[in-house]
């Protein structure tokens, strides 16, 4: 691995909260990538989705593919620009892990519930879900990951949560910048669902070629592909495009990242935290991603049968939230001392169970 100087160091970590003897065989990104790949949390997300609800089709993403795509992503833009791949691939890895059942919807859902409580948000929540929430290990809460690792996981806090988590919430409130691999994370997580929420609304029926070509650039790729192959399939025309399109916005992502870079020159990483971000679409690039995620938002994300689906998930969490709130015992909390107390373990049950198993539960209820 031929890394910059300016890249994260394992060897030079900002450490874990829980001090522990190296391993011979693994450095420590690659540690904290094996720990969350074998965590419970990890697991459920092979059963949790962004836009559909999981029996809704088989070949539909889910968090867990999502989260694998993520993870190519950032390994290979980490890979060009001189960056520690370990590391990218394990805050990628671990980025989705807080979100709740039922995509955005269930997350919106939650955070309604928690609103006298401080809210809900599924960033914290992966992070408490490594720091808290396993329980494999003896000596220690969670799964004691680095400090780099952990502050990747964080990709928005409020000054008002970030003053609860000390030092890995200082950066929010002194304005300063995360890891470089942290950053280009950020942006393979929005070019991976992107793309992904194209082929899945394709795959869906919600989303026809027709509408796709009304987004300029994806009109343009669409163009390109059918004049280099004339007889190509119609799903393989669309797949083809999709790939095209998001090489493009890797590749542009690549290049503006290397040009920020070489002119703020940092040296280490204590100058990329303290720089403006460095990880960066082109302007033109950008104002097609814009395009492309308001075009989903309105043929994809508002369409009557999603919004179908949204108004189940709202329903079903607001019931369970009540119910468990009301009968605790029923989920086994017995150690809550204050309803604020009970509120955060109630959302950390929700938050941790899978579309299936949340709608098995709610159907329940009434039995």
């Amino acid at each position: 691995m031929n890394l910059k100087p300016f890249a994260a160091d394992p060897k030079k970590s900002l450490g874990r909260q829980f001090k522990e003897a190296p391993s011979e065989l693994r450095n420590d990104f690659q540690r904290d990538r094996d720990r969350i790949i074998h965590s419970a949390a990890f697991r459920r997300l092979e059963y949790k989705t962004q836009v559909f609800v999981n029996h809704e089709g088989d070949m539909f993403r889910t968090r867990l593919t999502h989260s694998l795509e993520v993870s190519q992503v950032s390994r290979g833009v980490a890979r060009t620009l001189g960056l520690h791949e370990d590391l990218a691939e394990a805050i990628a890895l671990a980025h989705d892990l807080g979100h709740t059942p039922f995509g955005h919807a269930g997350q919106s859902a939650l955070n309604q519930c928690m609103k006298e409580y401080g809210g809900f948000e599924h960033n914290l929540q992966s992070l408490r879900i490594v720091d808290v929430l396993e329980n494999d290990y003896v000596d220690f809460k969670g799964l004691n990951l680095t400090f780099e690792t952990r502050e990747g996981i964080l990709k928005h806090c409020s000054n008002k949560n970030a003053l609860k988590l000390g030092v890995i919430g200082e950066r929010f409130i002194k304005n300063k910048q995360p890891s470089l691999e942290a950053q280009l994370v950020n942006f393979a997580d929005e070019i991976a669902y992107n793309h992904h929420d194209i082929d899945d609304g394709i795959r869906s029926g919600l989303l026809s070629f027709d509408q796709l070509c009304e987004v300029s650039f994806f009109n343009e790729i669409s163009a390109e592909v059918k004049s280099e192959s004339p007889s190509i399939k119609d799903r393989q025309h669309i797949r083809a495009t999709i790939r095209r399109m998001m090489n493009f916005f890797i590749m542009d992502l690549c290049h503006e990242s290397h040009g920020h870079i070489d002119k703020q020159n940092p040296t280490c990483i204590d100058d990329v935290r303290n720089a403006s971000p460095m990880i960066a679409l082109s302007e033109g690039m950008s104002k097609k991603q814009q395009s492309l995620k308001q075009f989903l938002r309105e043929a994809l994300y508002l369409h009557p049968r999603v919004q179908a689906m949204t108004d189940n998930a709202h329903d079903v969490i607001n019931a369970l939230f009540e119910t468990f709130m009301k009968n605790p015992d029923l989920i086994n909390i017995h150690e809550a001392h204050s309803q604020n107390d009970l509120a955060v373990l109630v959302s950390d049950y929700i938050a941790g169970m899978t579309d299936r198993f949340a709608i098995q539960t709610f159907e329940s209820l009434d039995q």
